[in-house]
């Protein structure tokens, strides 16, 4: 990336989830400069204390509520201060899975997915956007997932909270493409994280968190405005979106 200073940095909004962290590692082993945002306090800074270790040349955290409606723009580019006022990688990585059979009956769970995955992360997505063009240069990674694609029985809340993040991600690569920046969206399979610990995780189809953060890393310096992590998702999902509906209604996936 095009900087003015030895040490590349990276800001990572959601910074606790598990994929972040093993994202965060890999920019470690780089020795990159690294600002890493979340609620949880005591665990950015246990942490940050892993990546200083594994090469990081700098970690500073801040702890941070990302479902604030109020005021991102400018928070963003006081966090980006905080890196010397260029970012050479934006990663958002916050989201919540919650209750399909809940939220289709509760509004303030249909709420929390809706806001966490697309609302609040649109809003980031928008200012990190904006800030990286006035920059020129620089990378933008948004978490996606594949059940943005098509819509199914058993998370169609979620996953329209992400198929509505994945088309802004895609309207900014286009916006970034005449020069300068660049964003992908990152669709991601089913992965073994703490946020999907109640599901029977059996089966070739399941990913450790280390797989789809080397996906990711490689996603943030390419070209591609989606990238499906790990690869095979793409092709799954083409099969999926091509089921005619009077069969995709008698199957339970």
């Amino acid at each position: 990336m095009t900087s003015n200073v030895t040490a590349r940095t990276a800001l990572i909004l959601g910074a606790t989830s598990a994929i972040a962290e093993a994202v965060a590692r890999l920019f470690a082993a780089e020795g990159m400069r690294l600002l890493l945002v979340g609620r949880n306090a005591g665990r950015l800074q246990a942490i940050a204390s892993d990546l200083t270790v594994r090469g990081a040349a700098a970690v500073e955290t801040e702890a941070q509520d990302l479902m604030t409606q109020a005021e991102i723009h400018p928070l963003f580019d006081r966090l980006a201060a905080k890196l010397g006022g260029r970012v050479d990688y934006v990663l958002i990585c916050h989201g919540y899975l919650g209750d399909q059979a809940l939220a289709a009956r509760d509004q303030a769970e249909a709420d929390r997915i809706l806001a966490a995955n697309f609302s609040s992360a649109a809003l980031w997505t928008l200012a990190a956007a904006g800030h990286l063009r006035r920059q020129g240069y620089g990378s933008l990674v948004v978490l996606g997932s594949v059940a943005g694609d098509r819509g199914r029985r058993a998370n169609f809340v979620y996953g329209a909270a992400k198929a509505g993040i994945a088309t802004l991600c895609e309207g900014v690569a286009h916006d970034f493409a005449a020069g300068g920046p660049k964003a992908v969206v990152i669709k991601i399979g089913p992965t073994d994280t703490p946020m999907t610990a109640g599901f029977d995780k059996r089966g070739p189809l399941w990913s450790k968190p280390e797989q789809v953060a080397a996906v990711i890393r490689r996603a943030a310096d390419g070209s591609r405005p989606v990238v499906y992590a790990p690869g095979f998702w793409r092709w799954i999902m083409m099969v999926i979106r091509a089921i005619p509906a009077p069969i995709f209604n008698k199957m339970s996936i």
